[in-house]
């Protein structure tokens, strides 16, 4: 059993390496390795005790998390883990991260389908996040609730095109239902007009398009937009179709 006195004092050193703030449980963990278990029940029943006890004010209570605010931190989490996060992964950066919500508040959702939808709202509203909301959307595939038709629970699969277009030096990778429509949307948006190299017709251009940017992950430059070598293009056009 930790010494009572050694935790107060730890809490005091931690309070003075941050202007005077007392941490946060799970802040005072990480940092002290110091577990809930060597303080409750024996030397305190509430945090806020210990707090009080080593001369420091009881830290308010923090506001709760909106919606949005838990889809953008789940989103920048998938953004630094390259993937979509394991539950452990998720009670792991609450503790290393103080600003990070707790696993279980992310259970507001009630369901992964309605988690990574709010993502995917995010992650449409906010620049940079594009390998994000494909990750999200891949999963929503996979456990149905991408798209569903009326009165049946089976996944409706849109057929679409993953095309690779070229503008100056650089190449992006995506995905569309209309080709001629996302060229003019790129088209008025870029200063260089983009050119089709070559497009995948598909009935998961999710997938495709997924499969796409890890392959050239490390070409990336910004967004969805490549540096990409002769192999590489060809590799793409040897990939006809996928049904």
């Amino acid at each position: 059993m930790t010494d009572k006195r050694h935790i107060l004092a730890e809490i005091k050193r931690l309070a003075d390496s941050n202007g005077g703030k007392p941490p946060g449980v799970r802040l005072f963990e990480s940092e002290t390795g110091i577990k809930e278990s060597d303080w409750y029940p024996l030397h305190w029943l509430r945090w806020g005790d210990a707090v009080q006890e080593a001369g420091f004010a009881r830290n308010a209570f923090q506001q709760p998390f909106s919606e949005e605010s838990l889809a953008e931190n789940y989103a920048k989490l998938v953004a630094k883990l390259g993937r979509l996060p394991l539950q452990g992964e998720l009670i792991r950066e609450s503790h290393s991260n103080p600003g990070f919500p707790s696993e279980k508040t992310f259970r507001r959702f009630k369901g992964k389908g309605k988690l990574l939808k709010a993502v995917i709202a995010f992650c449409n509203a906010t620049p940079n996040f594009e390998n994000v909301r494909t990750l999200c959307e891949a999963k929503l595939q996979t456990i149905g609730e991408l798209a569903t038709t009326a009165g049946s629970s089976k996944t409706k699969f849109a057929t679409g095109f993953v095309y690779l277009m070229k503008s100056g030096k650089h190449h992006k990778i995506g995905r569309t239902n209309s080709m001629g429509r996302r060229e003019w949307e790129l088209g008025i948006k870029i200063p260089i007009p983009p050119t089709t190299i070559h497009r995948i017709e598909t009935d998961d251009p999710i997938g495709v398009e997924a499969y796409w940017h890890k392959r050239f992950e490390s070409k990336r430059g910004e967004g969805e937009w490549f540096i990409l070598t002769a192999e590489d293009i060809s590799a793409f056009k040897r990939w006809k179709r996928l049904v």
